[in-house]
């Protein structure tokens, strides 16, 4: 049975509510709104806070399955921690743009030629590009792809043929554009994405495709040469006569061998060609803005974790990975090139197994170190320029 004092004091708070009225009853309504919206809001700031961006380019390209490896290792959805959006873009340029403009656009992945492109292209608009946009990290080298169809035998072959240069100013476009221009190749320019031109390979409605990405690409490493179609070698026995030496102070000699295209190449038998390198650039923010905080903090858990890359069944382009590696042009992300200077002497020391699945935010006293470090010992460590870029004010 209740007891009396009880009941006495459920009925004079009853009675003290009667007394006040609808009064009371809409201030305690308001009460729960009002803290209900608080929360709303304090969980709409943290959800923000933790967020980067990293725009890519299209489903089939080796940057977005890096952006998609990145978000998988350094992701912690927990307050103070990280998130990774991975969004597919263009590539090239417009990637570029898209870090220098767009709203909300943290990272993207770039390659190494885009700033002198861009400052040709608008001397005035881009004249200070390099101190607004900075690199993290290069990430790998990206192999330019020739894939024909059996009847055009070398690269010379292609003169006056139909040539896929992927959608317009994409990053295939941007540097087959340089490539074939320095060759004096005149084409017939052709600008489909990926899976569109492919078809039209093999339907022989056009001659060649271009592609540049980390080998393997998931969709040409999908054919095989009874498809009717192999790879071009870009080398002076391919284009007798032409003079490549151009091409070769701009781009690092490369090859596609039989291990990443069992299917269209024969072992033994590479091909070579050229290479882009692809980079993890990022808009230079004030060091008193939220944005470079933030920022700040994905680089300090991306570079921790280096070594979980190059494990299990990842893309074999993270082996290539360096982080020490210096960018000529470029300007190297502070907070980036503060990590290297602290871990260099622990990267000196060789490779370091992966600190594991846990965010380093919330695992107090651990110390995950980078991967080795071949040039450690040169002490060439990147410029930071000490120029602050106007605010990208959205």
């Amino acid at each position: 049975m209740m007891n009396s004092r009880l009941i006495s004091a459920i009925l004079f708070a009853f009675s003290v509510l009667l007394l006040a009225g609808p009064q009371a009853f809409a201030q305690a309504k308001h009460s729960v709104r009002d803290n209900t919206n608080a929360r709303y809001e304090e969980k709409r700031r943290q959800t923000n806070s933790i967020a980067v961006a990293i725009m890519t380019s299209g489903m089939t390209c080796t940057c977005s399955r890096f952006a998609e490896d990145i978000r998988n290792v350094v992701n912690d959805l927990r307050p103070g921690g990280l998130r990774v959006l991975p969004i597919l873009g263009v590539g090239g340029l417009q990637n570029l743009n898209d870090v220098l403009f767009l709203s909300n656009m943290d990272m993207g992945t770039v390659d190494q030629d885009n700033i002198l492109v861009l400052k040709q292209k608008d001397p005035q608009l881009y004249a200070d590009l390099e101190h607004r946009v900075h690199y993290i990290t290069k990430l790998y080298n990206s192999e330019l792809h020739v894939l024909a169809r059996q009847e055009i035998r070398t690269f010379a072959d292609l003169r006056g043929k139909k040539v896929n240069f992927n959608l317009k100013n994409s990053q295939v476009d941007v540097t087959a554009d340089r490539v074939f221009n320095m060759l004096k190749l005149k084409v017939e320019r052709h600008y489909d994405d990926v899976d569109t031109a492919n078809a039209k390979l093999l339907k022989g409605e056009i001659d060649a495709a271009l592609v540049l990405s980390g080998a393997p690409h998931s969709t040409t490493a999908k054919l095989k040469s009874s498809d009717g179609v192999h790879f071009l070698s870009l080398d002076d026995g391919s284009l007798p006569g032409y003079l490549l030496a151009p091409v070769f102070a701009e781009y690092l000699p490369g090859e596609l061998t039989s291990d990443v295209y069992p299917n269209l190449i024969p072992p033994g038998a590479p091909v070579q060609t050229i290479v882009n390198r692809t980079l993890l650039a990022t808009y230079a923010w004030p060091e008193n803005s939220a944005q470079y905080r933030k920022l700040a903090h994905f680089v300090t858990e991306f570079f921790n974790r280096i070594g979980c890359f190059k494990e299990g069944g990842r893309h074999p382009k993270w082996r290539e990975v360096n982080l020490w590696t210096d960018m000529p042009g470029w300007t190297r992300f502070k907070p980036a090139a503060e990590w290297l200077a602290a871990h260099r002497a622990q990267a000196a020391g060789g490779a370091l197994a992966c600190p594991g699945a846990v965010s380093t935010a919330a695992a107090a006293g651990t110390r995950p170190e980078d991967g080795g470090c071949p040039t450690c010992g040169s002490g060439n460590l990147p410029a930071v320029s000490p120029t602050q870029p106007a605010k990208k004010n959205f």
